[in-house]
């Protein structure tokens, strides 16, 4: 009985407790969000081939790469690698949103994986470029036929300017490059190879026309060290591209970035630093001689 009262007067204080106050919610009192951190937000990452040493692309890309920054309210991160077919692998793993590649690199690219045309730059008023042969100032050679027995300096395995072209040029000689040449060897960018020229490491390569341009304006030494002994055809500008598989609303944001670089003070200041005009749209089709001269030299793949 004892304990049964005991139960009924705990039963009875517990039921009776005040409940809690609810609490109140005032809608005017707003108050901001906090800020998301800088690195929280995935950095947009960009590849640029090795065209130009490595040193050579962040002093030309460098101010490009923060315009985008600027542009897209993005991080930007810039990633390199030795060889053009690295960077394509990079477009084909999507482990890069955009990508400055070769044009030989965007037609394996195209035809490997579907990489896809973003833009191309405008240099001097056209998107087109050369391949140039050149050799030291001082050489006798006046074409590649000279050249035969001498060092070579390739640029890159899948090249246009830098090897498929001056392979082309060895074929009609009715020749391959192990029994036309000395010895060759890749330099793995252009200005390299200008510079194995220049210093009498190599007694020839080819270049990219804008690259060797580029060169001579801010090394004007080079042009008292290196002799132009042939121009190539024009072909279609080294472009702009992303996967297949990129997000279409990333990759809309990212060419109207490019596209619109020529409207501002800075967007004008970085497309000066790269050497270029600006970035225009451009067709597949620009890009057939080299699909053309590609086939030529190493066959149908």
């Amino acid at each position: 009985m004892r304990y049964l009262l005991l139960f009924i007067i705990f039963l009875f204080f517990t039921g009776c407790t005040v409940p809690p106050a609810k609490a109140s919610v005032n809608l005017s009192d707003l108050q901001p969000l906090p800020e998301i951190s800088a690195t929280a937000v995935k950095p947009l990452r960009v590849a640029v081939a090795a065209i130009i040493s490595p040193k050579g692309t962040v002093d030309s890309y460098g101010p490009l790469l923060d315009y985008l920054e600027a542009e897209l309210d993005r991080p930007v991160e810039l990633v390199q690698r030795r060889t053009y077919g690295e960077v394509n692998d990079l477009v084909q793993s999507g482990a890069v949103d955009l990508a400055f590649v070769c044009t030989s690199a965007y037609i394996v690219g195209h035809r490997d994986f579907d990489m896809q045309l973003l833009a191309a730059p405008q240099v001097m008023g056209d998107t087109v470029y050369h391949s140039l042969l050149i050799v030291p100032a001082d050489s006798p050679a006046q074409s590649m036929a000279d050249l035969r027995n001498r060092v070579f300096a390739f640029t890159d395995p899948i090249s246009t300017s830098g090897r498929n072209y001056p392979i082309w040029l060895v074929n009609q000689l009715n020749e391959t490059p192990d029994s036309f040449f000395g010895r060759t060897f890749y330099t793995y960018s252009h200005d390299d190879a200008i510079r194995a020229v220049a210093n009498h490491v190599a007694d020839g390569a080819a270049v990219d026309s804008l690259v060797y341009a580029y060169a001579l304006e801010r090394e004007p030494e080079l042009a008292q060290k290196t002799r132009v002994i042939h121009t190539s055809p024009a072909f279609g500008i080294p472009p702009v591209v992303v996967s297949a598989s990129a997000r279409p609303q990333l990759v809309a944001d990212l060419q109207d970035a490019l596209l619109r670089m020529n409207e501002t003070a800075v967007g004008r200041a970085a497309l000066q630093a790269a050497g270029m005009d600006g970035f225009v749209l451009i067709n597949d089709a620009e890009y057939e001689s080299v699909r053309e001269l590609e086939t030529a030299v190493n066959g149908d793949p």
